[in-house]
């Protein structure tokens, strides 16, 4: 009789790092995208929480680690003979706290197969997002007991270097009482840093003398840096000086579009908060489409022009319906309005013909579009697939041109919901630093929803035509970049946060406190 051996699973103890759910490592990654059940600790953010959860197994299970460190090491213990992948999510790196290493004890007792995944420690890596090096003899440590703490050996690392603790807020008396009892110079410079390497990152520099009071507000998890390293942090600072740190901004556009903005958005620094106010469907009668295809297939055109990733990815929807691929594109040219759609088009295999090299816009497309030749172009047709409310320059210059256009409607945009309360009244009350329009439609569809912009909100916009929307509708445009792409747009206003700083640091001190300048670049300055 032959007896089917009951799969084991594994164990892992996993360091989230600091919090910036990026200083993840791939071993980290890997260990939680295969976990069948995920226990974490209070000190992970739920930012990286939120992204773990995301790419994780549909079916994995999550919750907070509770009880003491036997309980936790039982239910993982429990969770691996049954076959379970199970992983313990703590913050900074696992060896970096006490009860941990005493989880890893007991797993390492029975037979249960394990590892420890190491993980940035929280006091080292939120020193570094401050601008805080600790060069020399220095320590680190992410402290979970205070009275546990030696303040004659910390003493001894401030004097010959740098030293960064990781501590409750609450704790930061007994840490100032401790070091200046150990014979830390009062002076001695300090750094305190909360929510550390997350969206509202904050340090404030005093001394050893006076850093409780200095952090007064700060609660949760902070981290202490003390010593020479703590004055460097005007050089070194990067994280919090990013150009758009802490500026809150409106992103409207389709749910799928905002990610990629999003993401620029946040190498800046910003917050970004995406509101959907286009939403794109089908048009309401497919036979344009269908025809279209067919005559694509069946070599009826010379030349498709996209003027939208939306545009490229219904024609692609329509070939996939129909079991075609690329090649079904043999002898048709392709023309983009723009990068965007071009990067859109190259996706599926494609390299399109031309982009405007300078306006990206249907303007510049039409500058840089060939007459039609009867000699050289024996097919004299262009397919133009677009949104149910483009306007009719495109058209209308290609017909110019010589061209037969099918201008057919690949999809239909539509007004979205109206986005929660408390977004529109954000929006209505300045609650937000920016907002970026990416189109003329966008710019309607916002007022629609949400209503106006607050006049101090930073307006920008991707492109002549939708600056000439935002005007109408009584909006200020600060905000509008040479080349009209979504990079460009996002990296104008980071420019202008820039320079609007400059122009602040400038001005003196009663000259800011009257600037009718907002924005959290204005605030630093008050």
């Amino acid at each position: 009789m032959t007896r089917t051996r009951k799969p084991v699973g594994r164990i892992a103890f996993v360091g989230a790092g600091p919090g910036d759910p990026g200083l993840l490592t791939r071993r980290a990654h890997d260990a939680l995208v295969d976990a069948d059940q995920v226990v974490y600790d209070r000190g992970v953010p739920e930012s990286l929480l939120d992204v773990v959860r995301a790419q994780a197994r549909s079916d994995a299970q999550f919750s907070p680690a509770e009880g003491v460190p036997g309980d936790v090491a039982k239910m993982l213990i429990s969770a691996a003979r049954s076959g379970l992948n199970a992983v313990h999510l703590v913050a900074g790196d696992p060896f970096g706290h006490d009860s941990v290493v005493k989880e890893v004890q007991a797993v390492a007792r029975t037979a249960a197969h394990f590892e420890v995944v190491p993980g940035v420690g929280q006091a080292e890596g939120v020193a570094t997002y401050a601008g805080v090096p600790l060069p020399g003899v220095r320590t680190a440590a992410d402290v979970e007991d205070v009275g546990t703490l030696d303040f004659d050996a910390l003493a001894a690392a401030v004097g010959r270097g740098s030293l960064a603790l990781a501590v409750d807020a609450g704790d930061l008396a007994a840490v100032r009482d401790g070091l200046l009892a150990a014979g830390v110079d009062g002076t001695t410079g300090v750094g305190v840093t909360g929510d550390g390497t997350g969206e509202t990152q904050y340090t404030t520099t005093s001394s050893v003398d006076s850093f409780v009071a200095a952090a007064l507000g700060f609660t949760g998890r902070v981290v202490l840096t003390v010593g020479e390293g703590v004055g460097q942090r005007d050089r070194l600072s990067w994280w919090e000086n990013r150009p758009l740190y802490g500026w809150k901004v409106l992103v409207p556009r389709t749910k799928e579009q905002a990610g990629a903005m999003s993401a620029r958005l946040r190498a800046y620094g910003a917050i970004p908060c995406e509101v959907p106010t286009i939403a794109v469907e089908p048009p309401r009668t497919p036979a344009q489409m269908e025809r279209a295809v067919k005559g694509l297939v069946d070599g009826r055109y010379a030349w498709v022009v996209f003027t939208s990733v939306n545009a490229v990815r219904a024609v692609w929807e329509k070939f996939a319906e129909h079991g075609l691929d690329a090649r079904h594109f043999g002898g048709v040219k392709i023309a983009c309005i723009g990068e965007a759609t071009a990067e859109a088009v190259r996706a599926f295999g494609i390299q399109p013909e031309l982009i405007p090299a300078g306006e990206q816009s249907s303007e510049g497309l039409l500058a840089e579009f060939s007459p039609h030749d009867e000699i050289l172009d024996p097919v004299g047709r262009v397919l133009l697939p677009r949104a149910d409310i483009a306007t009719e320059t495109l058209a209308a210059g290609l017909t110019e041109r010589g061209w037969e256009v099918d201008d057919v409607t690949a999809y239909r945009t539509v007004r979205a919901a109206p986005p929660p309360a408390e977004i529109r009244d954000a929006i209505k009350s300045g609650g937000f630093d920016a907002v970026l329009f990416t189109s003329s439609s966008t710019v309607r569809n916002l007022v629609g929803i949400a209503g106006k912009p607050h006049a101090r909100t930073v307006v920008a916009v991707i492109g002549p035509k939708t600056a000439e929307t935002a005007t109408e509708f009584g909006l200020r445009v600060d905000v509008q970049p040479p080349h009209a792409s979504v990079p460009d747009l996002v990296e104008a206003l980071a420019a202008y946060a820039v320079e609007l700083r400059e122009k602040l640091a400038a001005m003196p001190a009663k000259q800011r406190r009257g600037s009718k300048v907002q924005g959290p670049t204005a605030l630093r300055f008050r």
